[in-house]
């Protein structure tokens, strides 16, 4: 015997379809805010032209003392690893990124992390693993 709640009789079918429909809305490409006030306004005419010092050179994305290739395993480790897990030693490293299906690479990586220590945060694992870090500027 099926129990009813309530006055509304929605059955599985007419659930699935209420998801899909959901899901479509919000998937949409579209702002899901309420007022369009609120919306990102571009740049004024009355905003100031903003230009390089001249004296500095932009080296784009890539930190000084780090190469692209550090740049791109430490934000893929930090991806996987969260925030969550630090202070975190090897072998809670090592299984989070099995347990996030983190690429071979990775986990092979974070098993040459040294068995002892803490690691509290992605700095100090990227430090261990002989990974570039960024140098501050003095």
């Amino acid at each position: 015997m099926v129990m009813e709640h309530g006055a509304d009789k929605i059955g599985p079918a007419r659930d699935e379809m209420m998801k899909k429909e959901l899901r479509a809305e919000m998937t949409t490409d579209r702002s899901l805010r309420a007022a369009e006030e609120r919306e990102l306004q571009p740049a004024g005419e009355d905003q100031p032209e903003v230009a390089q010092a001249p004296d500095r050179v932009f080296r784009g994305g890539t930190p000084q003392g780090m190469t692209e290739e550090d740049v791109g395993i430490r934000s893929e480790l930090a991806r996987h690893l969260g925030r969550s897990i630090y202070p975190a030693d090897k072998p809670s490293v090592v299984d989070k990124l099995r347990r996030d299906n983190a690429p071979d690479r990775l986990v092979s990586l974070a098993e040459k992390l040294p068995p002892e220590g803490t690691y509290p945060n992605m700095q100090s694992i990227a430090q261990s693993l002989g990974l570039g870090t960024e140098r501050r500027r003095g």
